[in-house]
């Protein structure tokens, strides 16, 4: 969502010079309660778009969550229990179709204040509310873009009706990063100073809270390799009272340490209308250095043309070009592959065909072209017969298979057995791991056979790696054998080491999101 506003937000400039005249000169029965005071969020697209913005009072910042996701959230603490009257909400383009204004006293038990459906963007004025609460949230359930949620301003009025302590910890000092593993930050910071005491520490990542500390140390954990992070630290009260976060301080985790050859996997990778999405994925690949590139398709939307290529695909992912084994999906289909060939060149077609194998160390790589089989074209033959041809004569000990439709998916396509002549094929000659992507969400399947049972013994095991950088599904119903599915953005880092492999899914935050082995070949 790092992109121009769009014209529509634009439009709403004089709107929102309006809106925000109330804070000035708001009447005593109906204060501005929110003003600069503490948030939270539930993700921020990145450290430019964290939840202050969206209580600044600026009309030209805001809050901005991750995209294509749902549920999300942000919430304000306004010091002190206050009787809320009214909420102003300042969307951007990105805004929620449905959304709820809940309170809480306490900040983690929620009570709906009142549910939104049908909203068109802009400027929401949501008057009539009497509730109670010392913190306030907008819980977003549907998103009416591919994007995320944006508030420019989030302004709650009222009265404060809670009395006691009302006065914050002073702001934590010298916040430091003291040291770091492969996954791993550590860091320290002076205690804060409070009228009665302070009680703990609540711990920012880029912008987005991660974890809280009792004590003046913290380390962060399970986080990527090799990557830096932004931290702020900010002190919180008995009476609940939030301190203003600390200076920001980066903390770089090591690089890892892990031997063997290093791959990344990933597919349906450039939107021209999610450019962020695909460039936060390239830094992600950028940071793990690999020595290949594997792509499980839809590497370009919306047609695969040569000047989508150009325009976005090549501005990002394009880096890695030289190193890039590909894959087409339908969307390359949907330009004859002429723009996919046109753009990758002879890297498309090793052999020939636009699917061909390879090996590297004690691993033969086969990478197909799903979207003639899924459609029945009379070239299925020839391809699969190639297939049986290829893997008859593969001396290594390790098959890895890779296209862009999953034979079995617990998201929005279902299972396909379309392409049950490619996965069947795999099943015989035993192979160790496919593939793919089409449906955009990540998911780890235990060996299946060729019914689509857990087979330990004989069956292969599949992984869905379609979170490359386009919008994301979220409708997943597990089938059997899943061992774990989400619908996040990132990357696989695939590490293969002798007669072994393992992986790591990394989020574009930079967190760990799944690790999976290490397996040993058949």
């Amino acid at each position: 969502m790092n992109r121009p506003v769009l014209p529509r937000a634009i439009a709403l400039g004089a709107a929102l010079v309006l809106l925000l005249q109330p804070v000035v000169a708001a009447n005593a029965a109906e204060n501005l309660l929110s003003h600069n005071k503490p948030t939270t969020t539930s993700s921020v697209e990145n450290a430019s778009f964290a939840g202050n913005y969206a209580v600044d009072g600026d009309a030209a910042t805001r809050w901005a969550s991750e995209e294509g996701s749902d549920p999300q959230w942000i919430a304000v603490d306004l010091g002190a229990t206050a009787t809320v009257t009214k909420v102003n909400l300042s969307w951007e383009a990105a805004y929620a179709s449905e959304y709820k204004i809940q309170t809480s006293a306490d900040g983690s038990t929620w009570k709906d204040a009142k549910s939104v459906k049908g909203a068109d963007g802009g400027a929401d004025e949501i008057t009539g509310l009497s509730a109670s609460g010392r913190y306030v949230r907008v819980y977003g359930t549907k998103r009416a873009t591919a994007y995320g949620y944006s508030l420019f301003e989030l302004e709650v009025y009222g009265t404060k009706t809670g009395g006691g302590d009302v006065e914050p910890p002073s702001t934590p000092g010298n916040l430091r990063a003291t040291g770091s593993t492969a996954d791993s930050v550590s860091l320290a910071w002076d205690p804060a100073r409070d009228n009665v005491a302070v009680t703990g520490y609540e711990i920012l990542r880029n912008g987005n809270v991660v974890g809280t500390s009792a004590t003046t140390t913290f380390t962060d954990t399970n986080l990527a390799s090799g990557t830096s992070f932004t931290y702020t630290v900010r002190a919180r009260d008995e009476a609940g009272n939030l301190s203003a976060a600390s200076a920001p301080v980066q903390g770089t985790t090591q690089p890892g340490s892990s031997t063997g050859t290093v791959l990344v996997i990933s597919g349906d990778i450039a939107k021209p209308e999610l450019p962020s999405e695909h460039s936060k994925t390239a830094k992600l690949v950028e940071g793990i250095k690999p020595s290949y590139v594997l792509t499980v398709g839809d590497n370009q939307y919306d047609k695969g043309t040569l000047a989508e290529y150009k325009a976005y695909y090549d501005k990002t992912w394009g880096k890695f070009k030289s190193i890039t084994k590909p894959t087409p999906g339908n969307h390359e289909w949907d330009d004859s592959l002429k723009g996919y060939k046109s753009y990758f060149g002879s890297i498309a077609t090793p052999q020939g065909k636009p699917y061909y194998s390879y090996d590297v160390g004690d691993f033969h790589f086969v990478a197909l072209d799903s979207d003639p089989v899924a459609n029945g074209s009379s070239s299925t033959t020839e391809q699969v017969n190639w297939l049986k041809n290829d893997l008859a004569g593969n001396q290594k000990a390790c098959v890895v298979g890779y296209w862009h439709h999953p034979r079995w998916n617990s998201g929005k396509y279902g299972d396909d057995k379309t392409v049950a002549p490619l996965w069947n094929e795999f099943v015989k000659a035993r192979a160790d791991i496919v593939f793919n992507g089409h449906d955009h969400h990540y998911e780890r399947i235990k060996p299946l056979n060729s019914s689509g049972r857990v087979d330990e013994a004989n069956g292969v095991r599949q992984a869905i790696v379609g979170i490359g950088g386009d919008s994301l599904y979220t409708q997943i119903n597990e089938r059997e054998g899943v061992e774990k599915s989400f619908a996040k953005h990132g990357v696989m880092k695939f590490v293969i080491n002798g007669k072994s492999y393992s992986w790591e899914i990394i989020g574009t935050d930079g967190k760990i999101l799944d690790k999976a082995g290490p397996y040993t070949c058949r």
